[in-house]
C-alpha cells in the first residue's frame, strides 16, 4: 500500500504554511535537552524539578508536534536517534544564543554594555569634561565611549539625527527640543603671547584690549567666542579685527605664541601645553563661562543615565569649582 505524503502545516485562522517552532513551548525543547543530557526521563524530571511524567508526556507531545522520533526508549533508558541529535545539537545551540540575548540585553538595559556617543568643543587633558568621561569609562568598561568632536551647532544636529547621545556645549542652550543641563563653569582668560604689554598683568579688562586682533576658530566654539568678542567691544575704540582660522585648538595657541594676535578661551585650555602663550583672568567679566549637556528627551537609555548621574555627583563634590580653578591658576603661571 503506497503511503500517502503528510500536507504541510497550516495556519488553522488562515490556512497558510506556518513554522513548527511558532508552536513548540520552549518548555518541551528545554526538557528534550534534559534527556539527552542524561538518558533518563527519571533524571531528567529530578534535574529539573518537575514530575518524570511530565517530562514523558511533553516529550511525547513533542515528536508528535515534529512527527519525528526523538529518543528511542528501552528497559534500560532512552537513547536518542540520530533525528534527535541533529535536533538536539540545533536546539541546543539557539538556547545558548538565546540566553545570550536576554543576558545582553539585561546588561544593555542597566547600562553594561553597549555605546555610548558623545558630542564634545574639546577634549581637555585634566578639564571637568575629560574627567568624567575617564570615571564614566572606568566605571563601566563594557560601554564603547565614541567621541566627535565639532561646533556646537553640528554637534546638536547630529543629536537631533540620533547620530549622538549627548553633547557638551559652551552656553546655556534652550532648545525646545531637547533636555538640557548646566553641567559645570570655567573662568574667561585672555591668552597672549608671552611678550605682549599685558603679559605681566594679574587680570586684564576688555577695555585693555581695544584695538587688538582677535584670532578664533571655524569649528569648536569659534563661532560663540567670535560672538562674544564683539558684544564686549562693541563701541570701543580704537577698534579690533577679529581673524578666522580653519584650525585646531593647539594651531591656535601656536599662533597667539607667535604673535599673529590674541583670543579668549574657557580656562582649561590654559591647562593644555603651550609654548610663548600666557593666560590671563578678566577683571571685568562678570560670570564664568557656562558649559551645558544637551540630550534627547526620547533617549531613555541607561548608558546616557549613568553619565549625567556620575555628572551630578562629581559636581555635588566639587560644587564651586575649586579644584578646577587650583588647576588653572597652577597652568596659567607655568
Amino acid at each position: 500500500m503506497r503511503r500517502r505524503r503528510s500536507a504541510p502545516i497550516n495556519d488553522r485562522q488562515w490556512g497558510r504554511p506556518t513554522a513548527l517552532g511558532s508552536r513548540i513551548p520552549l518548555a518541551s525543547l528545554i526538557q528534550a535537552l534534559a534527556v539527552a543530557e542524561y538518558l533518563s526521563f527519571y533524571r531528567a524530571a529530578n534535574a529539573l524539578g518537575v514530575s518524570q511524567s511530565s517530562v514523558s508526556a511533553r516529550i511525547k507531545g513533542l515528536e508528535q508536534e515534529l512527527g519525528i522520533l526523538l529518543f528511542e526508549r528501552n528497559t534500560r533508558g532512552v537513547r536518542l536517534t540520530e533525528a534527535g541529535r541533529l535536533f538536539v545539537e540545533a536546539v541546543s545551540a539557539g538556547v545558548d544564543q538565546l540566553d545570550r540575548a536576554v543576558k545582553t540585553a539585561g546588561m544593555a538595559a542597566h547600562g553594561e554594555c553597549g555605546r555610548l556617543r558623545i558630542g564634545v568643543h574639546a577634549l581637555i587633558p585634566r578639564s571637568f569634561l575629560a574627567e568624567l568621561i575617564e570615571r564614566y569609562r572606568e566605571g563601566h568598561p563594557g560601554i564603547d565611549v565614541e567621541i566627535t568632536e565639532g561646533t556646537a551647532r553640528d554637534t546638536v544636529m547630529q543629536l537631533r539625527a540620533d547620530r549622538l547621545d549627548i553633547v557638551f556645549v559652551a552656553g546655556t542652550p534652550e532648545l525646545p527640543d531637547c533636555h538640557s543641563r548646566r553641567m559645570w563653569t570655567e573662568p574667561l582668560v585672555a591668552a597672549l603671547p608671552e611678550r605682549h604689554r599685558l603679559a605681566g598683568q594679574p587680570a586684564v579688562t576688555w577695555a585693555d584690549l581695544a584695538g587688538e586682533t582677535f584670532l578664533v576658530r571655524h569649528g569648536g566654539t569659534g563661532p560663540q567666542v567670535h560672538d562674544h568678542i564683539v558684544l564686549r567691544l562693541a563701541g570701543r575704540w580704537p577698534a579690533s579685527s577679529i581673524q578666522r582660522f580653519d584650525v585646531e585648538r593647539g594651531t591656535l595657541l601656536s599662533m597667539v605664541g607667535q604673535g599673529f594676535g590674541i583670543t579668549i578661551f574657557g580656562a582649561a585650555t590654559s591647562l593644555l601645553p603651550s609654548s610663548g602663550v600666557v593666560f590671563v583672568p578678566f577683571a571685568d567679566e562678570p560670570e564664568p563661562v557656562p558649559f551645558s549637556a544637551v540630550w534627547s528627551p526620547f533617549n531613555q537609555s541607561a548608558t546616557l543615565r549613568n553619565l549625567l548621574d556620575l555628572a551630578n555627583e562629581m559636581d555635588r563634590a566639587d560644587p564651586a569649582g575649586l579644584s578646577r580653578r587650583d588647576s588653572f591658576r597652577q597652568a596659567a603661571h607655568l
